[in-house]
């Protein structure tokens, strides 16, 4: 189900009987034609046990189902919204980045120690990040929000990217990830703040890296 880019702050989703999608709570801004709305407390298409480990992890985000025959616009808190096509393959994104995807998805939860080890763990203490993020596996389409716009930086063998922990938006691929230090780092580039921390991914994929150190 493609999302139609209405501007940088909303998009809009075409449904058909039969269809279905799940968005965050409070994020329908308008719609047209018979559209319902239902709280879901599964956790979408991963069930309980997506549900009960974003709960563990304290990181549950509150979706909605919406179905029926219609548009359905989605906003939220002036965010910027970049949408994402999965052909088959995953993206790993926070929860309270999720606007609305698709409901053909297949939803779960992955612990992010188990991609950085030990340093996945201090990723989630130290830059504020959850040590749990949840994954949206098939063929749809998933729309995130972010800070100050979008940009979609490949990561191939051999040539990693490094990204700042507070501007990680998703990434998508056999990509792996891991907490590096840099020292004098932050100071180098005119921020301050102490935390010498980059991310670094490699293998093959993209990452999605907003324009902003600012968390929703």
């Amino acid at each position: 189900m493609p999302f139609r880019e209405i501007n940088s702050k909303m998009v809009e989703a075409t449904l058909a009987p039969g269809q279905k999608l799940f968005s965050q709570r409070g994020a329908m801004l308008a719609y047209r034609g018979e559209v319902s709305f239902t709280p879901n407390i599964q956790g979408g298409q991963g069930g309980v046990a997506s549900m009960i480990g974003r709960r563990v992890a304290g990181e549950s985000t509150p979706l909605m189902t919406v179905e029926g025959s219609g548009t359905v616009m989605f906003g939220h808190g002036g965010h910027h919204i970049q949408v994402i096509e999965l052909a088959g393959d995953t993206l790993y994104v926070e929860a309270d980045r999720l606007l609305a995807f698709d409901g053909t998805l297949q939803q779960g939860t992955m612990f992010m120690g188990s991609q950085g080890g030990v340093m996945g763990m201090v990723r989630g203490q130290v830059t504020g990040q959850g040590l749990f993020t949840t994954t949206l596996k098939g063929h749809g389409a998933v729309a995130v929000m972010a800070h100050g716009g979008v940009i979609e930086l490949p990561v191939t063998p051999g040539r990693d990217v490094h990204v700042d922990p507070q501007a990680y938006v998703a990434h998508h691929g056999e990509v792996r990830n891991k907490l590096s230090t840099a020292a004098g780092w932050r100071d180098m580039v005119g921020r301050g703040s102490g935390e010498a921390f980059q991310l670094e991914l490699s293998g093959s994929g993209a990452v999605y890296v907003q324009a902003s150190e600012e968390k929703l």
